[in-house]
Formats: structure tokens, C-alpha cells, sequence
């Protein structure tokens, strides 16, 4: 018996039907991207070429994909790729996927970039503490023009994507990598950054269980995990980064919600800050807190 031809606008709707009963969130989307994926066309052309045969080994694959994401897996790491700040960047399951959300972080450079007026200094000096995917530090360096960025992480695998994403955007000469935890690695760097800025791990030991399969199981727990109240990595940094900051330097940091307050207050009390500022994200809920360093 000769074997089913599939053309694509037939082959969406069964794929989305199977992952809708698996409760996969925006089951048409995962459809139409795996599908536009496998075949190394946009989504616009998969319309453009409805009637389309899929050749079987093209259906083979794009089958497994569509289990892979049906058994939980995030659909980042089945294509290699993530959106962030209009780029894409690589990703595998060494480091988180880059969220919407951290695009705040970017704004906030931004606007501190804009505001002391950093446009007329020679170089402005950034460090991205736990970098991951190099998702921050690519995405200012595209901003800054004048930033000279040190991107850290304490993971050799992370570090080898986020080199990945840097000479993918051709920031080989902006942006430096070292490897190393938190601020271990910058001895010699006293009162040497303008700008500190990071996404570290901040969820607590019980929220992590609690994680979705497609978190929990995937995405690395060292880049998500920290302590009991999911402060510990929060705490260090603040604790250090006077240390490294230029006098009226800032140090800007992602968190949950649930956080801020608890940080703001530990500011509040640190005689090295002015007050912290909280910054809502697009769901208009508090994720990123900034303080800036007092004069000296």
C-alpha cells in the first residue's frame, strides 16, 4: 500500500487537533513554526504554499518534533532558536530560554544610557552577571554603540552559546566573556563598571518543584534555583556590586514579582545606594529593581 501523501494545509490541522489534546499551549502556532522549521520556510510561505506536498523524510522529522513538544519539551530548544529584542539568538538546554519580560532589563540601560548622558564618554563599561544565552549583552551592545560589555557565568556550556549568539551578531570585539561565579572572577575591577546589570537565578527550592514539566525538566536548574527564599543569588550581588560600580553607577536586577520588596528594603539599608526604583514589565507586575550607587 502506497503510503499518504500529506500537503500542508491538511497536515496543520491534524497536527494541531493531536496537540490540542495534549493541552500544549497555542497549538496552531507550534504547529505552523515546527512545520515552517523543518521546512527552512517562513510561516507567511507556508500559506503562500498550501497545497504543497511534505516529503517523508521532512514528515518524519517534523512528526518527532511534534512529539517532543507534546511530551513537554519547550519549542526554543527543538528549533535551536529564541526571539529576543528582535534578534534571534541560540538556545539549547544549557541555558534558559530568554523571556519578554527581560527585555525591561535592555529598556533600563537604556534609559540610565540616555539620561547621564553616556552617549559622550569613550566607552561605557557593562557587566552582565549571569549572562546565559548572552541575550542581555547582545542586545545592549546592538543599543550602545560606545558599551564595552563583560558578559559572566559560572557554566562552561552557557558561555559556549552565548559565544555562539555574540559572533552570530558579530559583537566579537564589544563583548567579552569570563567564566565565574557572580563576582568571583573580577578581582582588580574596584569602582569599574558604570552599569551592572543581571537576570539571576531566583526561584526559591518549593517553587521549583512546583515548575511546569516544561521548565522543571528542561531548562537548566542552576540558572533558575536560588536557596530557600530565592534570594541567595540576589543577596550576593548586592552585597558586592558597590565594590565594582563606578561612584554613581548603577545596578539593575530581574526578580519575581514577590521579591522586590524584600530587595528594595535590603537597598534601603545599604549606605552605598541612593532608594531603589521598581520597574513594572509588560503585564504591569513589579520585575525589575534598580539602585544607583551614591557619589563619593
Amino acid at each position: 500500500m502506497t503510503a499518504k501523501t500529506w500537503i500542508i494545509k491538511d497536515l496543520l490541522p491534524v497536527s494541531t487537533d493531536y496537540l490540542k489534546t495534549k493541552n500544549i499551549e497555542s497549538p496552531r502556532l507550534c504547529a505552523e513554526i515546527l512545520l515552517s522549521h523543518q521546512l527552512s520556510i517562513s510561516r507567511l510561505k507556508l500559506y503562500l504554499e498550501y497545497d504543497q506536498p511534505v516529503g517523508e523524510n521532512d514528515l518524519i522529522k517534523y512528526r518527532a518534533m511534534i512529539k517532543r513538544v507534546a511530551e513537554g519539551e519547550p519549542i526554543q530548544y527543538i528549533t535551536g532558536l529564541q526571539e529576543f529584542w528582535s534578534m534571534d539568538f541560540i538556545v539549547n538546554r544549557g541555558v534558559l530560554i530568554p523571556r519578554a519580560e527581560t527585555e525591561i532589563l535592555v529598556e533600563q540601560v537604556i534609559r540610565v544610557y540616555k539620561e547621564n548622558n553616556y552617549i559622550e564618554r569613550t566607552a561605557v563599561n557593562i557587566l552582565d552577571i549571569c549572562t546565559g544565552s548572552g541575550a542581555i549583552a547582545v542586545a545592549i551592545a546592538s543599543e550602545i554603540k560606545n558599551a564595552e560589555i563583560i558578559a559572566s557565568d559560572i557554566s562552561k556550556e552557557a558561555l559556549n552559546i552565548a559565544w555562539q549568539n555574540i559572533t552570530r551578531h558579530e559583537m566579537q570585539e564589544r563583548i567579552t566573556l569570563i567564566e565565574g561565579d557572580l563576582f568571583e572572577p573580577f578581582n582588580g575591577f574596584n569602582n569599574h563598571f558604570d552599569i551592572i546589570v543581571s537576570n539571576p537565578p531566583y526561584v526559591t527550592k518549593d517553587e521549583y518543584r512546583l515548575l511546569p514539566v516544561k521548565i522543571r525538566e528542561f531548562e537548566p536548574k542552576i540558572a533558575l534555583e536560588s536557596g530557600v527564599d530565592g534570594l541567595f543569588h540576589i543577596r550576593s550581588i548586592l552585597e558586592n556590586a558597590p565594590n565594582y560600580l563606578k561612584p554613581g553607577g548603577w545596578l539593575m536586577l530581574e526578580m519575581d514579582p514577590s521579591q522586590t520588596e524584600t530587595v528594595t528594603k535590603i537597598i534601603s539599608k545599604d549606605d552605598s545606594f541612593l532608594s531603589a526604583s521598581v520597574v513594572k514589565d509588560y503585564s504591569n507586575r513589579d520585575r525589575v529593581v534598580t539602585a544607583q550607587k551614591k557619589m563619593e
